[in-house]
């Protein structure tokens, strides 16, 4: 009786230390603010932890990150990735695969530098042994802009790199695109599960809020809690989901009261059309 109480004890200790080691294993994401005294962006470094390998994604200036990268950062760097070609986004591709991790591919639209692959709409790629990366063609801002949107296997954390499609409370500029390619992008963002967490390109949150009260008005509760948020913290990227941005962003709430009164339009193109004009000049 006594051999057979202790193997069941053995047991229950085995099955505990297997939970506690399958919550370890879980995605990790760093970000690294850049060019913060004159900019805004971030450079992202996203890890699966079991594997301790890692993508860096957008590492547009690399003076602003190589300490990290070179003294800081314990993991296996293997792709370089980038959400679109601009060069705030691309601009370090060069230095960091000749100098700091060759041999590595850049993966990317076809208009970044040193690009060795570009990924298919919703192909699927592996990173370490328990993250999907999926990656979701997002053209407006620029034609080759791509999202990726990333799953832990274990633990079904779930998180999404926007580049300059998707920001907190706001979207990019229509430098490549129009509106109706806008509302195409953003809405195959916002089909993502809600309590995906959001990682945009740079910090625009404070100056989107701005402008987003102006659209809805004193009233949006969601909003209101993101304006106290922004308010009291400098980064903020990582802290808000898909679901956040159906309640608090005007450019995935075409159909809104709000915004068909602040625009004077109905047709969602149009209304995504004037929404942009009026932040451009906001």
């Amino acid at each position: 009786m006594q051999n057979n109480f202790q193997k069941v004890a053995g047991l229950i200790r085995k099955s505990i230390f297997n939970c506690r080691t399958i919550q370890r294993r879980k995605m990790h994401v760093k970000y690294l603010p850049m060019r913060w005294k004159c900019g805004d962006n971030y450079c992202y470094i996203l890890t699966d932890d079991k594997s301790q390998t890692s993508w860096i994604i957008d590492p547009a200036f690399p003076d602003d990150i190589v300490d990290y990268l070179t003294k800081e950062n314990k993991t296996e760097v293997t792709s370089i990735v980038n959400t679109h070609h601009h060069h705030d986004h691309s601009g370090g591709n060069r230095f960091l695969l000749h100098k700091i991790f060759k041999n590595i591919p850049v993966i990317a639209g076809k208009d970044s530098p040193e690009v060795s692959y570009t990924p298919s709409d919703g192909e699927i790629i592996q990173l370490g042994e328990n993250i999907e990366i999926t990656a979701i063609h997002t053209p407006c801002h620029t034609q080759d802009s791509i999202c990726y949107y990333a799953v832990d296997k274990v633990t079904h954390e779930k998180c999404v790199f926007t580049g300059d499609t998707l920001f907190t409370s706001g979207c990019g500029r229509f430098f490549e695109g129009d509106a109706k390619q806008m509302n195409h992008s953003l809405q195959k963002l916002m089909a993502l599960p809600d309590d995906t967490v959001v990682y945009p390109g740079h910090e625009y949150t404070a100056s989107n809020v701005r402008f987003s009260k102006s659209v809805f008005g004193a009233n949006n509760e969601a909003l209101n809690k993101l304006e106290e948020f922004a308010s009291k913290h400098e980064f903020t990227t990582g802290k808000f989901t898909i679901g956040d941005e159906k309640k608090f962003n005007p450019f995935v709430r075409l159909d809104d009261p709000e915004v068909i009164r602040s625009t004077g339009l109905k047709d969602p193109t149009d209304i995504m059309d004037r929404l942009r004009a009026m932040k451009n000049n906001f």
